[in-house]
């Protein structure tokens, strides 16, 4: 875990800190999504809405991609590096285009979040989530998948 200091510089992570905790606690979408771009350099598309309570990863927040008209769930955790026993991970995340991550999931690492996808509330995305995919559980399975016309059909059964 010390690492940590030789990886991103201190003054850095504290001012990630401070605004991500200031950013938890808006309200405003508009203000929130300021926040997210200009002081933390996460990319965030057009109408996309982050809730209160969201945590975007305190040291390498820039590495953070939210398509168009996303919306991520109260409580959600977006990380983007991870320690280990014996490695440390570090990864972009990429949430596409009209993707909806239910309240309280957690997105690891390299994970990408596929064009009109739903992560269903209390996820752990682990592994990348392909369009028109409805995920749920821990760690994150394939329930189904929606088609353009947003008709539930069932994943292909593996066997």
């Amino acid at each position: 875990m010390w690492q940590v200091y030789s990886t991103v510089p201190f003054w850095r992570t504290i001012k990630n800190a401070v605004v991500i905790q200031l950013a938890r606690y808006n309200p405003s979408f508009r203000l929130k999504n300021w926040m997210y771009r200009r002081l933390l350099g996460i990319t965030i598309g057009e109408k996309s809405a982050i809730a209160m309570m969201v945590m975007m990863d305190v040291l390498h927040p820039q590495r953070i991609y939210i398509g168009d008209n996303s919306i991520l769930g109260y409580n959600t955790t977006v990380l983007t590096h991870e320690y280990l026993v014996e490695e440390y991970r570090l990864g972009d995340v990429r949430i596409g285009n009209n993707v909806m991550v239910g309240a309280n999931s957690t997105i690891l690492p390299g994970v990408t979040i596929g064009d009109h996808a739903v992560v269903g509330a209390g996820s752990l995305v682990n592994a990348d989530v392909p369009p028109y995919a409805f995920v749920a559980g821990c760690p994150a399975r394939i329930i189904r998948y929606l088609n353009e016309e947003k008709e539930a059909t069932p994943p292909e059964q593996e066997g």
